[in-house]
């Protein structure tokens, strides 16, 4: 009796201290949403914060800008705060023409090179009229650390091109794409990697810094073509989900891509197949649902720790938004030389493509009738490049 009398005393004591109350649950993050579109061969991607800031990465090609137009003025109703040209090819600012003067934008960012096409001085002409700001991706000075606050926790990291603190890469296979603009876009523990046309020698440059790579999301370079989407820059992104932008008649995405994407495990999805592909993360996880199919949408999870995986970085390594242009010209001057080393391509007659002057479907073709040009700059103001040889 008196152990139970003692028993029920203490209780009683325990029960009369202040309890602690238990942890408020943390509020779910509000969603990040990324709109790969479905613009043929050729990229467009809009980014809408949870605050509903908007960044569009490119706009496709010209015969896009039909249905992206009445698109993104379904979607927003404001101008875009920021509109990235990630390299001046047709396939991915055809349509950023219409778009800026038909929804409008804030700002403008290229990566800062020349280019001799017609297209591209068009949208200059048009950027310097309608856009408040135009910006390149060079290092701020002032503050080389500072990422584009995207808002509510939505960082953007310009990983490259990174000039003048990196020259810009030439003597690849093509010098624009392989300067293309890389962006990391981080919301918790979910990233998406926006590689643009990036090269070979774009991957192999990158891995050589010190940043986590690591993407929920991989919006995979030069439409899945063979020789981008190499296997150690896979590695170090380890995509849980990888986005192909690609039409239906040029041979995109390759099967070399594919095999090399597959063995990541990621799931693929492909806008010739499927349509625009929406894909709405939560700072954990990300959900994506293509437009086309019945298939249920696929959850992935974010594992990122952000643009900076190996330690503190020397100044100016992390992708900062920089300088911006006083007058909407080229910040950097000329484009590299030719790559192709006095390589020139040709046209067939009667087609919308160009080859190496080496390939065997020159050989073969019966007409003798043929555009020469002396380098590939000049071949791509008027066509694009042929499947088969991949120019």
């Amino acid at each position: 009796m008196a152990f139970a009398r003692l028993f029920l005393v203490l209780f009683a004591l325990l029960a009369a201290l202040p309890g602690r109350a238990a942890p408020a649950p943390t509020p779910p993050l509000k969603p990040l949403t990324v709109y790969f579109f479905d613009v043929g061969q050729g990229d467009a991607a809009l980014i809408v914060s949870p605050t509903g800031k908007t960044v569009l990465i490119d706009g496709g090609p010209p015969e896009a800008d039909e249905a992206l137009v009445p698109r993104l003025r379904q979607l927003l109703r404001e101008p875009i705060d920021l509109v990235i040209m990630t390299h001046p090819h047709l396939d991915h600012l055809g349509g950023l023409v219409k778009i800026i003067q038909g929804v409008g934008a804030k700002r403008f960012m290229d990566p800062g090179f020349d280019h001799p096409s017609e297209s591209y001085r068009k949208l200059l002409e048009v950027v310097g009229q309608k856009v408040g700001q135009v910006m390149t991706p060079t290092p701020n000075p002032s503050a080389p650390e500072t990422l584009l606050t995207v808002g509510e926790g939505v960082t953007l990291t310009i990983l490259w091109p990174r000039t003048p603190r990196d020259a810009f890469l030439d003597g690849t296979r093509s010098d624009v794409n392989a300067n293309s603009i890389v962006a990391k876009l981080t919301y918790g523990k979910t990233a998406f990697l926006f590689t643009g046309d990036a090269e070979p020698e774009t991957e192999a440059f990158l891995l050589t810094r010190p940043i986590d790579f690591t993407s929920t999301v991989l919006k995979v370079a030069h439409h899945g073509g063979k020789h981008s989407s190499t296997a150690p820059f896979l590695a170090a992104v380890k995509p849980q989900a990888a986005v192909i932008s690609c039409g239906d008649d040029y041979g995109h995405p390759t099967p070399e891509a594919l095999e090399r994407l597959g063995k990541t495990g990621a799931r693929i999805f492909r806008t010739d197949i499927q349509g625009e592909v929406l894909a709405v993360s939560n700072g954990t996880t990300v959900t994506l649902t293509a437009q086309k199919g019945r298939s249920a949408p696929v959850v992935v999870t974010g594992q990122t720790t952000g643009p900076v995986a190996k330690g503190p970085m020397p100044s100016g390594t992390s992708g900062s938004v920089g300088s911006t242009r006083d007058k909407v010209v080229p910040a950097s001057g000329k484009l590299p030389a030719s790559s192709s080393k006095g390589m020139r391509y040709v046209s067939l007659k009667g087609t919308k493509v160009f080859h190496s002057e080496d390939c065997r479907t020159l050989e073969q073709a019966k007409t003798k009738e043929r555009t020469v040009y002396k380098d590939r700059a000049s071949a791509e103001q008027e066509r694009r490049p042929a499947k088969d040889c991949d120019p």
